[in-house]
């Protein structure tokens, strides 16, 4: 099979961890009043059409996080977030990376973050290759381990080759990535460069 999979994946999921292990909580926190908090889930404050940007050093965004609507719980400290669209433009790898989820979730602290309901993963295309996705319908992210998970079925595929499985395990520490159960795949040969012109 394919070996870009190993290659990108890992890079895709590591560009997603750095870039929300501190970033994407200070971005969905505001100041808090000096009140104690809610016994009951009940939201204190909520953002429509919101939008986060994180500049650089090179003055250009590093990280943008959009999201329809932002819901804060002070009972817990928690967030949720409606469409999230969260992308990154670091230069770990060479092409942006997107997250889109229906929703999303910040626990305190964003010591977890949930994406829920068609997660979609993207790379986009440079030079020469196509653009990496992966499609599941829930992922958990822990940024302070540097880990990500899924137990549902995930599909992974570029312009030749897609990839099931069922559940998958990613860890930054030990840089493996873990296809639990029910892998298979399948790889089309891409036309060769060196096809006849037409007339």
């Amino acid at each position: 099979m394919n070996d870009r999979f190993t290659t990108w994946l890992p890079l895709v999921l590591l560009v997603v961890l750095a870039g929300l292990t501190v970033w994407l909580n200070h971005s969905v926190q505001l100041p808090q009043p000096g009140i104690a908090p809610n016994q009951r889930h009940d939201p204190d404050y909520f953002v429509e059409d919101f939008n986060a940007v994180r500049i650089g050093d090179s003055g250009k965004p590093s990280y943008t996080l959009h999201s329809k609507r932002m819901v804060h719980y002070p009972d817990d400290d928690s967030t949720d977030l409606e469409a999230p669209e969260f992308v990154d433009f670091s230069k770990v790898i060479p092409a942006p990376v997107t997250i889109t989820a229906r929703r999303g979730s910040v626990s305190s602290k964003g010591n977890n973050v949930y994406f829920r309901d068609n997660v979609v993963v993207t790379r986009a295309p440079y030079d020469d290759r196509s653009a990496l996705v992966m499609k599941t319908e829930f992922l958990h992210i822990i940024p302070d381990d540097q880990y990500a998970e899924t137990k549902l079925p995930v599909t992974i595929y570029d312009a030749d080759t897609i990839v099931h499985a069922i559940g998958l395990k990613f860890s930054n520490k030990t840089h493996i990535l873990h296809l639990l159960s029910q892998v298979h795949g399948t790889y089309e040969q891409p036309p060769s460069s060196t096809t006849a012109k037409r007339p």
